[in-house]
């Protein structure tokens, strides 16, 4: 069964990576990069942040972003070394049938640290600031799926790798989401027993 899974798992990692032309490539390489879509989400979620909870609860909030990409960061490794699943750019029968762009290739992929952060910082964002952006959840996750793709386009990442990375981004902004709101809710109780 699971050997199944894993050959519709290549063939479709191969019919989509293989979609790619050297005119879209510079496009998906800019998407790919952790500098630039991180800065992009970055920059946005502080302005949008910063306007509705003001700067020391934004900080905080920064905070809390910085420990669920190094929780989410942590979890993909252990999943990492613990499944050793090689990357379609290390394996051998794939190789040879694919569009390799990347700046390199690591050892194993599942499951894509891209797609978990990405998506993480997404629901986190988005669910933060629904009240005030109805538009801001949906957005965040389409640039995430983008950067998400972005990985099988450039060859170092299967769906399954893609789809269980989103998944676990889910679960990761969720519960950092629920977490943020109790810290909120801690320092206005605080604040207001401070200026009573």
């Amino acid at each position: 069964m699971l050997d199944q899974i894993l050959h519709y798992d290549t063939e479709l990692f191969l019919y989509l990576n293989n979609l790619g032309s050297p005119s879209w490539d510079g496009f998906w390489l800019a998407i790919t990069n952790k500098f630039i879509f991180g800065s992009l989400m970055g920059i946005v979620l502080f302005v949008l942040l910063y306007r509705k909870f003001g700067l020391k609860y934004t900080l905080l909030l920064i905070v809390v972003v910085a420990l669920m990409i190094t929780f989410t960061d942590q979890i993909t490794n252990l999943f990492k070394r613990t499944f050793e699943r090689h990357r379609p750019c290390r394996t051998e029968g794939v190789m040879d049938q694919m569009r390799f762009i990347a700046v390199r290739c690591g050892l194993y992929g599942f499951f894509s640290g891209h797609a978990s952060n990405s998506m993480a910082v997404a629901i986190f964002g988005g669910l933060m600031l629904r009240s005030q952006h109805k538009w801001l959840l949906f957005a965040l996750i389409s640039f995430s799926l983008l950067v998400a793709y972005s990985r099988i386009y450039v060859g170092v990442h299967y769906p399954l790798d893609i789809i269980c990375g989103l998944i676990f981004g889910v679960f990761s902004g969720s519960a950092f989401y629920k977490l943020a709101q109790g810290l909120l809710k801690r320092f206005d109780t605080s604040r207001n027993r401070i200026e009573k």
